[in-house]
């Protein structure tokens, strides 16, 4: 057990190692509230945002980022974290808030339009909740985003597209209560706090099955997120901005399907749904393909970006074993062959916020005139000479 003082189970922690354990220099701690969280300062590992030279090339930006991100017995965010760093990769974590709310304290969740305690996903069990709080604090530590992917993920009929802004905002509140209190609600005084202010630091999240975002949208603008992922079907070009200019517009995408004259969303549960129908055990015999498939998939659109426009590529994922794990060893293979292309960046949403905000509006205004799949037809350097050098 890690040293505590003050008897809060607040630690000074410095950046952690794989297995959560701090390693290296101490960061001062301010708790925040019941001592869930705790101001440590600037986020650490946070690339500076250069503003593109006059006619230089765009970088080609990949963003990986996980739904829900809870610590299962597959250890798959442990898995990914490690992945990230064997490649020099930061990526976005949207943590449902439910997953630091124990099943016993579920009657402290509201839902809009659902009875307390509701929830169409499951509530993790203790010791589950003991590892997310664990892998959460240890990937902001490591640079990663903690973005929200909300509470209940209510899909179809009678869920989330029908909620109006201001129960969008209840739902994000409550997501921000559970992730502040956990101690609180968990009993787990012994962990170490998440090392960031949790209303300050969530500036974006995903909505259940990429629904209700036309309603989320004024919610997000009015608590100042910067972007919102929720958008389905994008195709592969620059981003632009949404609600009156205020929040950066990340869809996930429509990447060329391996294998087909069609298009899949750039998203696991898409490419399983294609494969094996929507059965997370589909045909046994068949996962060694499919795993190809999926990694190929991610690649054809990587390579069509990389070899075009430079467009960021959005690619979306759950920590599940879906098909035998196809699609996480999918992953990992795509991240490695993608990592061996010079001018790739693995950034977070948050990140590449950052790097949009540095560059000139003329600039952006041009990327966002090449179509998926087409690279300026003079060059770079004629595209984005003129441009580049304006302020």
């Amino acid at each position: 057990m890690a040293a505590c003082s003050s008897g809060t189970g607040l630690r000074v922690g410095g950046p952690e190692s794989a297995d959560g354990r701090g390693t290296a220099r101490a960061r001062p701690v301010r708790p925040i509230g019941d001592g869930s969280t705790a101001d440590t300062g600037a986020q650490p590992h946070q690339p500076a945002p250069v503003r593109l030279r006059p006619g230089v090339r765009p970088p080609q930006f990949v963003v990986f980022s996980w739904d829900g991100a809870g610590e299962l017995s597959n250890r798959l965010f442990s898995r990914f974290r490690r992945v990230a760093a064997d490649h020099g990769a930061h990526m976005t974590f949207f943590l449902s808030g439910i997953y630091t709310l124990p099943e016993s304290r579920k009657h402290l969740y509201r839902p809009p339009q659902h009875p307390v305690g509701a929830s169409a996903i499951g509530y993790l069990a203790d010791r589950h909740i003991h590892a997310t709080l664990q892998q959460i604090r240890a990937a902001w530590l490591e640079g990663h985003e903690i973005g929200t992917h909300f509470n209940g993920h209510f899909c179809g009929a009678t869920g989330v597209r029908r909620w109006s802004p201001a129960e969008w905002r209840s739902e994000i509140e409550q997501a921000v209560d559970f992730v502040t209190t956990w101690r609180t609600n968990t009993g787990f005084t012994e962990l170490d706090p998440l090392p960031f202010d949790y209303r300050k630091e969530l500036t974006g999240g995903r909505t259940p099955c990429l629904e209700g975002q036309a309603a989320l949208l004024p919610t997000a603008a009015a608590l100042g997120w910067t972007y919102d992922a929720s958008s389905p079907g994008g195709l592969q070009s620059w981003p632009g901005k949404v609600q009156g200019g205020r929040v950066w517009d990340f869809p996930l995408q429509s990447i060329p399907f391996a294998g087909h004259s069609f298009q899949v969303l750039s998203m696991d549960y898409n490419l399983m749904f294609n494969q094996s129908g929507g059965n997370p055990l589909g045909d046994r015999a068949r996962y060694r393909l499919w795993r190809a498939q999926a990694r190929d998939t991610y690649l054809a659109g990587f390579r069509r970006a990389y070899e075009s426009n430079r467009a960021p590529l959005f690619i979306g994922n759950h920590f599940e074993r879906w098909n035998g794990g196809v699609y996480m060893d999918a992953v990992e293979e795509a991240i490695g062959t993608m990592a061996a292309y010079d001018d790739v960046r693995f950034v977070s949403f948050k990140q590449l916020v950052a790097w949009l905000e540095a560059q000139d509006p003329a600039v952006l205004r041009l990327l966002r005139t090449l179509p998926p799949g087409q690279a300026p037809a003079g060059g770079w350097a004629e595209f984005l000479g003129a441009a580049g050098t304006r302020s």
